[in-house]
């Protein structure tokens, strides 16, 4: 490779699969529990880094989700969302679009308002004091019912101006995309942009992404790169820019494949593939060091990687105005190193 580690961390980037649950860091959920007066079990950094241990998508999410009980007031996600967006800035991500689970917090009594206001003050200062835009999109988890999506939609419409979107993610057995297929029809009605997980290897993997394309419209697939198994979908998501939000360290811990050589061919074809780092306290791998894995694992070449960071500001829901400028700081930066 012709290019280096502090190239790829150099480059001005978004990310657009984060999951601001995902980016809980040991440190923090120590010092939260402390706080909060919660006994996790743990009682040192090196036993919390111990229990972040999983094999694939459903033994990570045993480790996920009970995690989040140190979470409990406004300030605890602010300070989640605050110590990501550090991080974010040390890989000079210019612009994101963050996930966030709002069920797995009021199903556990914690208020809606409590959640988005936290995060949403993180997010909004960003820009002045960090250089970075950045925007929430709010999550359904699509192993629990209809009706608590539902309900969750509705307790959001009053702070509808704080997102930019919906999405879908968890467990997707038994849960295929059209569960919520409503929901995400009404959420276009009101203007939000949609994305849905399409996690890779599942059951049923085509026909969920075929649903998400072709019924639900949506505008992005998270992770998807399954869609492979099917050129007339591929063709469809190129036709219609519809863009990928690949995950390669993550998907190495859930399964033994990170889908470079997919992301590569994808790539090849001019689909949208952005890389981005999912939950990356979980693997340990921020947005550029999944970039860097996975150009040196599948050999990209320089300008490849400049096209999938290119790709993470196309692939965006911010305005075409806007992508322009962020491109044109890529040309810039290149034209420097």
């Amino acid at each position: 490779m012709n290019y280096s580690k502090e190239f790829v961390m150099g480059l001005p980037k978004a990310e657009l699969h984060l999951h601001l649950e995902g980016t809980l860091e040991p440190e923090l959920k120590l010092k939260l529990a402390n706080k909060n007066h919660i006994d996790i079990g743990q009682k040192t950094i090196e036993e919390v880094k111990a229990s972040y241990q999983f094999h694939d998508l459903t033994s990570f999410l045993q480790v996920y989700y009970p995690a989040m009980n140190v979470l409990q007031d406004e300030s605890d996600f602010y300070a989640l969302a605050h110590a990501y967006l550090l991080k974010a800035k040390a890989h000079n991500v210019k612009y994101c679009e963050l996930f966030f689970d709002p069920q797995a917090h009021t199903s556990r009594g914690v208020p809606f308002k409590t959640v988005i206001n936290g995060y949403y003050k993180a997010v909004s200062e960003a820009k002045e004091t960090l250089g970075i835009e950045a925007h929430l999109i709010m999550c359904f988890l699509r192993d629990m019912s209809y009706e608590s999506a539902k309900e969750t939609y509705q307790a959001m419409l009053p702070y509808k101006d704080k997102i930019i979107g919906i999405g879908l993610d968890s467990d997707e057995r038994n849960n295929p995309p059209e569960k919520f297929k409503d929901i995400f029809l009404q959420a276009k009605k009101d203007g939000l942009h949609i994305t849905m997980h399409c996690d890779i290897d599942q059951i049923d993997s085509i026909k969920h992404i075929r649903t998400c394309l072709m019924e639900i419209g949506v505008e992005r697939l998270d992770h998807g790169t399954n869609i492979v198994e099917d050129e007339s979908l591929v063709d469809y998501v190129i036709k219609h820019k519809i863009g990928f939000t690949c995950c390669p360290v993550s998907n190495s811990f859930v399964t033994k494949d990170m889908k470079g050589k997919e992301m590569k061919y994808l790539l090849s074809k001019g689909a949208l593939v952005t890389v981005n780092s999912d939950d990356p306290a979980y693997f340990q791998s921020y947005v550029s060091d999944d970039l860097y894995t996975l150009a040196s694992k599948f050999n990209l070449s320089k300008e490849e990687v400049i096209e999938l960071a290119k790709n993470s500001f196309r692939a965006s829901f911010m305005s075409e105005a806007k992508k322009a400028e962020y491109l044109k700081q890529i040309d810039e930066y290149v034209k420097t190193h």
